[in-house]
């Protein structure tokens, strides 16, 4: 699995995050593992567990099967 390839999916998830003033960046690829750092409104948000599972890692396993989780550091 290559960087870019997540990094494309990322950049596809991130317009919906910067529209409630939030971001997201890919700190790193760890196997089948996605580490990535929730910022601005995202990075204190009570929420901000269900938009990495149910938004973030549902997509990224959609378009990368390989990707196993996604892990916020």
């Amino acid at each position: 699995m290559e960087k870019e390839q997540v990094q494309s999916v990322i950049n596809k998830i991130r317009p919906a995050l910067q529209a409630d003033g939030g971001d997201v960046e890919l700190v790193e690829i760890d196997g089948g593992v996605v580490k990535v750092r929730l910022q601005g409104a995202c990075a204190g948000c009570p929420m901000s567990q269900m938009t990495l599972k149910n938004g973030i890692e549902r997509i990224l396993k959609q378009e990368l099967p390989e990707v196993k989780s996604v892990e916020s550091v």
